[in-house]
């Protein structure tokens, strides 16, 4: 989006056990706190009639990992697609409340749905690459539907880009097979590849391990961390060790009351796994219920 507008529990009984995770050092004690990217205020999502989402408020920091965990069905899925206003295009779906991105409310009145998914990144939980599309062509084709057509600059971009998605080295002698002949692993780095390819501030990503093995998920992993120093990421997982070795705050949602989602605690990823202040956190951290 750079410098662009918008515009046209257990319950039996049995012995609990903690889940015992591995939490990445955070920075956050060592480096003053950034503008917030995106600003989350009071939002709520419906599918329907269906209230998805309850009065959620947060600020994702600039240049960090944020994870989003929970139960099934709490929303957090729905919370992402709304910051990239991907939620609407569900049949009946709507939101209200405002999402700021650099400052920018994505629903305002004279905001282009269109323009906000182009410039904020999104990677899903399949890998999902153009299947008649080489590989060069997945990674420009954003670029291209903008009407960018000089082959160097397209180049550039491409070879820039799967660097960065840590898989140049792999397919530099296959730009021109299908994407869709990779492994399942290559094919999510690529679909980050071509999210990345439009310079997005804030990247979003839904489950993008848990269709891969470990191998596949640990090159993820590894690519998430170096890819914070470029990009605002924010992180739908179910696994929780994930989280833990990813992210630098976590944020936890549930479900509430009237079955829909709703933001329980939000922090650094430390304090919510070492020192939650919900009970609710508690419980879902060891294990309790989930």
């Amino acid at each position: 989006m750079r410098n662009a507008r918008y515009t046209k529990a257990n319950m039996m009984g049995e012995e609990i056990r903690p889940i015992m995770v591995t939490v990445r050092e955070s920075e956050e004690t060592l480096e003053a706190p950034s503008a917030p990217a995106v600003t989350v205020e009071h939002l709520n999502a419906y599918y329907g009639t269906f209230r998805a989402l309850n009065d959620v408020s947060l600020e994702i920091r600039a240049r960090s990992v944020t994870a989003v965990i929970g139960p099934s069905g709490c929303g957090k899925s729905t919370l992402v697609r709304c910051i990239n206003r991907m939620h609407e295009v569900a049949p009946g779906a709507s939101a209200s409340g405002r999402v700021l991105v650099s400052g920018e409310d994505i629903y305002a009145p004279d905001s282009d749905p269109v323009q906000v998914r182009r410039h904020i990144g999104m990677v899903f939980q399949k890998p999902n690459p153009f299947p008649m599309m080489s590989v060069w062509q997945n990674v420009v084709a954003g670029l291209r539907l903008e009407g960018i057509s000089d082959k160097k600059r397209l180049e550039e971009v491409a070879e820039r880009s799967l660097r960065k998605a840590a898989l140049w080295d792999e397919v530099k002698d296959k730009l021109h097979m299908s994407g869709a002949a990779l492994s399942g692993g290559q094919q999510q780095r690529l679909c980050i590849a071509r999210a990345i390819a439009m310079e997005p501030e804030v990247l979003l990503m839904d489950e993008p391990c848990s269709a891969l093995d470990p191998v596949a998920t640990i090159k993820i992993e590894d690519l998430i961390r170096e890819l914070r120093e470029s990009f605002t990421i924010i992180i739908v997982t179910h696994n929780m060790q994930q989280a833990a070795r990813v992210s630098d705050r976590t944020a936890f949602m549930l479900m509430d009351e009237e079955r829909a989602g709703q933001l329980i605690e939000y922090g650094s990823t430390a304090q919510i796994f070492t020192n939650p202040q919900d009970k609710r956190t508690e419980g879902y951290i060891t294990g309790r219920f989930g």
